[in-house]
């Protein structure tokens, strides 16, 4: 047993005495069957904070020959399992938290020279038969392990990205380029290695270099397969998590839901379990990293950006091509790998049916706001959503002349480069001019209600607070707009819901570039 090589338990045993541990011990199940298939080089990047580093020490619990975790795992799903106790401490487990090795490191030049003799100085302990030098690379003693003993190898390697992102000097990255080569394309060395798991934020890099490792199968956050509902928390958990601690589960849900994964509604665990032990709903993913992630990258502005951007602020989603990001720090050339990028960081969730992407929740949209709000490019958009608030008020008060007002800035900032007619940019101009409405409301875009669909209706989730529908006309009448909503009665499907409604008509003078607004109250 070492500290790298065939590493106890204690690290996941650790973890089951919180206050909350989310069983997800049935990944060991889906891990097995990829290793009996010959799907041994897995990759799984996520966000931070997502359990990767817990997943991974469950793994090499499980794992390494240096614990015993049967009576570990005895009270979890996996030991129901009929494969549980088939690779059950069997394997000569090494891990690595590259980010760890490198962040503690005195000499950082050097990490990787020192991380391999640790490991050797370990292999040799274990293994003296082996007759392990400390001048061979990992690779060599490894095979040497094998050739002696039979006996195969876990590669478990936490952030192995991290050399990535931390930009560190070519030298250093072409010994970690070497280091991985060697292990993972080396053709004699591979039936020694049962399984080699990586995690990170970002997949594999896809330069010229890197490529070399695409014999890993990835599960990413673009598309997490099999393995959707084992990292991060899914819908059941959390609605379970928040019934058992009598948290609002509807509210959790708009704080921390959004990431859509095979099936699965994925929430941010680090987030779910704060505001369940706390009862508070509060940005606690955003305390562990900063808004500039978000503003170093939209401020590069390439074309179209801005215009999606705010589309998104406003709670629409937009098209994005995912295909072309390389997965480096460096390789940014349009738009498209700005939003790849913030999609595996989590700042933007990914919808795989239709290609587009939008901010998944309340948390992670109060970060875009603090980006924006020190961003020069988006002062505008800035006033507009710190003016949103005051808006709100003045339309519950009845103030139409205050509506149309805000529409007017509104509509021209969302339009500068689409088009004034389309009926998508009036409905934007919408979203963002009441964006501070989220707060309180449910919105939802043509919504079916009655004989038709209404533009845009805001279903309260606080009490005390109207419903909002509101009808969008070009070239016509405010008149007009709220005879449709009455007509076509607009409110009949609301069935659920009782109590004041706010009809609003909203014309737009295509020619005059200029909004009126006319706003009834009716009751259900």
């Amino acid at each position: 047993m070492g500290l790298y090589l065939n590493p106890n338990n204690e690290n996941f045993r650790r973890t089951l005495t919180r206050e909350i541990y989310v069983d997800k011990t049935m990944m060991i199940s889906k891990i097995n069957h990829l290793m009996a298939t010959d799907n041994t080089y897995i990759c799984v990047s996520r966000p931070r904070r997502f359990g990767k580093t817990i997943a991974g020490n469950m793994l090499s619990a499980y794992y390494s020959k240096g614990a015993s975790s049967r009576e570990l795992f005895a009270p979890y799903k996996i030991a129901n399992e009929p494969d549980f106790e088939g690779n059950l401490n069997k394997f000569n487990v090494i891990k690595i938290d590259v980010n760890g090795e490198y962040q503690s490191a005195r000499n950082k030049d050097s990490v990787l020279e020192r991380l391999t003799d640790k490991i050797l100085k370990e292999m040799q302990t274990a293994y003296p038969e082996a007759d392990i030098a400390m001048d061979m690379s990992l690779a060599d003693a490894m095979q040497k392990v094998y050739a002696v003993t039979g006996e195969q190898f876990v590669i478990i390697m936490d952030e192995y990205d991290s050399l990535v992102r931390e930009k560190v000097p070519q030298s250093l990255f072409a010994q970690y380029l070497s280091l991985l080569n060697g292990l993972f394309k080396n053709d004699t060395l591979r039936p020694a290695i049962a399984l080699a798991y990586l995690t990170g934020i970002l997949p594999i890099v896809r330069d010229r270099v890197q490529s070399k490792l695409n014999n890993f199968e990835e599960f990413t956050i673009l598309s997490a397969a099999s393995l959707a509902e084992f990292i991060g928390f899914t819908d059941s958990e959390v609605q379970e998590l928040c019934e058992g601690h009598n948290v609002s589960y509807d509210e959790c849900k708009r704080w921390y839901d959004g990431y859509r994964q095979n099936g699965f509604e994925i929430y941010n665990p680090e987030s779910v379990i704060k505001s369940v032990l706390n009862k508070e709903f509060a940005d606690y993913w955003g305390k562990t990293s900063t808004y500039a992630v978000i503003n170093d990258y939209i401020q590069q502005n390439f074309e179209g950006t801005k215009d999606c951007v705010i589309r998104m602020l406003a709670g629409e989603s937009v098209d994005v091509n995912v295909t072309h990001f390389m997965n480096t720090m460096t390789d940014f050339s349009s738009r498209n790998d700005v939003f790849t990028y913030l999609i595996h960081v989590g700042y933007l969730a990914y919808n795989k049916e239709d290609g587009t992407c939008r901010i998944p929740n309340k948390e992670v949209r109060n970060e875009w706001f603090n980006a924006i709000e020190s961003n020069q490019d988006y002062k505008i958009t800035n006033k507009i959503i710190q003016d949103s608030k005051e808006l709100l008020d003045e339309t519950l008060k009845g103030n139409e002349e205050a509506v149309a007002r805000a529409l007017d800035t509104s509509h021209i900032h969302v339009t500068s480069n689409r088009s004034y007619n389309n009926e998508d940019a009036l409905q934007s101009a919408i979203y963002l001019a009441f964006i501070y409405a989220l707060n309180k409301y449910t919105v939802i875009k043509e919504m079916t209600t009655g004989r038709g669909f209404a533009d845009v209706v805001f279903i309260p989730f606080v009490a005390d607070m109207p419903a909002i529908i509101i009808e969008l006309k070009r070239n016509g009448s405010t008149e007009t707009a709220l005879t449709q909503i009455k007509e076509k009665k607009y409110f009949a499907s609301m069935e659920h819901y009782v109590g004041k409604l706010l009809f609003v008509g909203i014309n737009y003078d295509e020619k005059e570039k200029t909004h009126t607004c006319k706003i009834e109250e009716f009751m259900c």
